[in-house]
């Protein structure tokens, strides 16, 4: 972890005006979004992936990295550039970002799938096989206790 820090991985970079990729996902993964003129996202229903909660509050959500932030930089992110780690960090086009319950985000943290699986197990498939991508996508190391909790998860889809 020599050197990691979240500063590393420039996120929530502007996209368009004040748009940026936390409010473009909260945009994506709500029921019927309605955007302010700053671009956020005003109340509105949404349902975390990973406990399957209701909320409607923004503030009781977060935009997880499928992919945490550290655990990519142990896995190979501490060579890239800081224009790749911007990339990774703010990647609409993978299956990198997620609006999730902000307690169950905070727990997880930066554990990979040996230390961590979603609470709902109705979402296990979807989230071994969403990070397999987004480790695919960015060639980052899998190391076997996360290869183990991954081959085991997917052996159950």
């Amino acid at each position: 972890m020599d050197g990691c820090s979240r500063t590393k991985f420039p996120h929530w970079i502007t996209i368009s005006g004040t748009c940026n990729p936390r409010e473009t996902v909260l945009n994506r993964d709500g029921n019927n979004v309605q955007v302010d003129v700053q671009c956020q996202a005003v109340p509105a229903p949404w349902t975390s992936p990973y406990d399957g909660a209701s909320r409607t509050r923004r503030d009781d959500l977060d935009i997880d990295h499928m992919a945490p932030l550290a655990q990519a930089w142990r896995s190979g992110a501490n060579t890239w550039t800081t224009a790749r780690r911007r990339q990774f960090a703010n990647d609409l086009q993978s299956s990198q970002l997620w609006t999730v319950t902000d307690s169950v985000n905070q727990a997880k943290g930066d554990k990979g799938p040996a230390l961590w699986k979603p609470p709902l197990a109705s979402f296990h498939c979807t989230y071994a096989r969403s990070l397999t991508d987004v480790k695919h996508r960015y060639q980052l190391t899998v190391d076997p206790a996360e290869k183990t909790a991954l081959q085991d998860i997917l052996a159950t889809c």
